[in-house]
């Protein structure tokens, strides 16, 4: 039998590990900033308006946040995360952040972090087109971008590598799948893409690789490397269940996509959301608040950047 000492020791760590968690809150600002929400969401409307691939621009770079140090904004900073091969040239959105967070600083001075931020306006973003959620909030800024980009996804990623990353971030597979289909909106660099509608994968259904050689050269290097073509072909402007329609028939644009329905253990939950709207949008939203619980940074740690683009000095 455990001695009293062992179990009031584990009773600690357990109420200890059930604070650290219970320290984001929905109503972290209604307080100390009653306006944050409300000019975030106007934030991301006006640069939506302004630019629509920027919806899944900003989801994107709030995925990306969460997946190295966690969601700490530290991918807002330049060095090792922005210069990462998953990030560099593709990551979207860094000035709409510092723009938000400058209309945030001019109602709360120094009282809304750039990682709630972030976390938000991938909300917004998603809302502008699709489901919500209640986004819990409290979270605070690294002062450093050098964590390991390792486990981030990338276009080539194998279903091992995808499901590796996702379980190391506490993100089972259902999770895994659902947050992928956040490529129901967006767009890919065609040498994301080059290898996979040039023979280089045989799971792709043949009609839909032609389609994309127009605007995707063979030769690499030069303007076509970056020529874009929608995650989504088949409506690429919502925020719905067709990419996982697409991936039953072999139209997943990236090898990473169509990994999900490959004669995997993976196919039925893509079935499930590709047959049932509702059951993708209640993954997502279900899995987006778990992603953005990684590893934040609450309490005293870290800080509330003035610029989310450097540390305070």
């Amino acid at each position: 039998m455990a001695s009293a000492s062992c179990i009031s020791l584990l009773v600690l760590i357990a109420l200890a590990a059930t604070a650290a968690s219970g320290q984001l809150s929905s109503t972290f600002y209604d307080t100390s900033c009653p306006n944050a929400l409300a000019t975030i969401k106007s934030g991301v409307a006006a640069a939506v308006s302004s630019d629509p691939r920027m919806g899944a621009s900003l989801l994107r770079l709030h995925f990306h946040d969460c997946f190295v140090n966690g969601c700490d904004a530290s991918v807002l900073l330049s060095g090792n995360e922005q210069n990462a091969v998953q990030n560099k040239g593709s990551l979207r959105g860094f000035s709409v952040i510092d723009d938000i967070k400058t209309q945030v600083e001019a109602v709360c001075k120094q009282t809304v972090s750039c990682a709630d931020i972030l976390a938000v306006a991938a909300r917004d973003s998603v809302v502008l087109r699709g489901p919500s959620w209640t986004v819990p909030l409290g979270r605070r800024d690294s002062t450093s971008a050098t964590g390991d980009t390792s486990d981030l996804p990338g276009p080539t990623s194998s279903l091992t590598q995808l499901q590796d990353a996702f379980s190391k971030k506490n993100l089972d597979t259902t999770d895994m799948v659902a947050l992928s289909g956040a490529h129901t909106i967006g767009q890919a660099q065609c040498k994301n893409f080059r290898s996979r509608i040039y023979g280089g994968d045989t799971n792709i259904n043949a009609d839909f690789a032609t389609s994309l050689q127009a605007n995707c050269p063979q030769a690499t290097g030069g303007s076509g490397d970056s020529s874009l073509a929608p995650l989504d072909t088949t409506t690429p402007n919502a925020f719905d269940n067709n990419y996982y329609t697409n991936l039953l028939s072999q139209k997943g644009l990236l090898h990473s996509d169509q990994v999900l329905f490959n004669n995997d253990t993976t196919d039925n939950t893509v079935r499930n959301f590709a047959s049932s709207a509702a059951a993708f949008t209640s993954a997502f939203t279900t899995a987006m608040i778990k992603m953005g619980n990684i590893s934040p940074l609450t309490g005293t740690d870290g800080q509330i950047r003035l610029s989310c683009s450097q540390v305070n000095s």
